[in-house]
C-alpha cells in the first residue's frame, strides 16, 4: 500500500517555526514531483510548496514566498516544508501530495486532487 504520512504540526505562536515532514512509503518517490497544499477552516484547499524529482527546482505560493522552504531526501523517500515566521493566517491542516512527470512550477498550477499520492494532513495552529 503506497501511502504519505505527515507530521510536524501542532501549535505554535506568531513568529514561530514549526518543520513539516512527509515520509512516503510502498514505493520510491525519486521520480515524482512532491509538494504541499493546506487547507483553513471554511476555506477551499490551496496549494503551498511544491519540489521536482530531484529538488533541483522549487516553487511557492506568493504567500509564504521567504518565509517557507520546501526539501527533500530521496534516500529517505521524505519531503519537509520548513516554516519560519509562522502568521495566525497560515493556520490550517496542510497536506503533502506526489504526482510522476511534473515540474515544481506545473504541480503549483494543479489542484491537490490531481495529484496521484496524498496524504492526511497535519494540524498547524498560529496564535496571535
Amino acid at each position: 500500500q503506497v501511502q504519505l504520512v505527515e507530521s510536524g504540526g501542532g501549535l505554535v505562536q506568531a513568529g514561530g517555526s514549526l518543520r513539516l515532514s512527509c515520509a512516503g512509503s510502498g514505493r520510491r518517490f525519486s521520480g515524482y514531483a512532491m509538494g504541499w497544499f493546506r487547507q483553513a477552516p471554511g476555506k477551499d484547499r490551496e496549494f503551498v510548496s511544491a519540489i521536482g524529482w530531484n529538488g533541483d527546482s522549487t516553487y511557492y505560493a506568493e504567500f509564504v514566498k521567504g518565509r517557507f522552504t520546501i526539501s527533500r531526501d530521496n534516500a529517505k523517500n521524505t519531503v519537509y516544508l520548513q516554516m519560519n515566521s509562522l502568521k495566525p493566517e497560515d493556520t490550517a491542516v496542510y497536506y503533502c501530495a506526489a504526482r510522476s512527470g511534473l515540474t515544481a512550477q506545473v504541480m503549483g498550477e494543479l489542484r491537490y486532487y490531481d495529484m496521484h499520492y496524498r496524504g492526511q494532513g497535519t494540524l498547524v495552529t498560529v496564535s496571535s
